[in-house]
């Protein structure tokens, strides 16, 4: 078992925040994003709850990158099924993901597009989160990003009303 989370940390639904709007300074989400069947209605939620001028600190493992298919990595280039399969020869034990149920291919084109394409939001930052090294410039090449950044961190400020 875990310890304890500290006093006033909020366990919920990222859909359903039990939040009044604007009351957090910092709203922080880290490897959910591929794991939610309508990440939009997610972040409106991470924006919902956080005020105006606060931060929202999101990152996700997009499908693309070597750990997209996250335990079947990286025989998902070869096909969700076919590699949850192998996992499963290999380990004797079916894998914890299922593309489409708890794991989604998210891709990092296409999230940022929708992100900025959002009015309750800016881009603060958009980089890759465990190549910090990795010049921001990557993130703007389509194709290569969605290998070579693995992980996308997404730092977005909360627009005013």
């Amino acid at each position: 078992m875990g310890s304890k989370p500290p006093d006033g940390t909020v366990i919920a639904d990222g859909y359903l925040l039990p939040l009044s709007d604007g009351v957090a300074d910092v709203t922080f989400s880290s490897n959910v994003l591929e794991h939610v069947a309508d990440p939009q209605t997610f972040l409106s939620e991470l924006a919902r709850v956080t005020r105006p001028g606060g931060l929202i600190y999101v990152s996700f493992t997009n499908w693309l990158s070597p750990w997209g298919g996250h335990e079947w990595a990286p025989w998902h280039y070869f096909g969700a099924e076919r590699a949850r399969a192998r996992y499963q020869r290999r380990t004797g034990r079916p894998a914890k993901h299922t593309l489409g149920e708890n794991l989604f291919a998210v891709h990092i084109g296409a999230t940022l597009r929708q992100v900025r394409a959002r009015d309750d939001v800016t881009v603060v930052a958009a980089r890759s989160r465990y190549w910090p090294f990795l010049d921001r410039a990557v993130v703007k090449a389509p194709g290569i990003r969605e290998l070579a950044t693995w992980n996308l961190l997404l730092i977005l400020r909360r627009c005013p009303p």
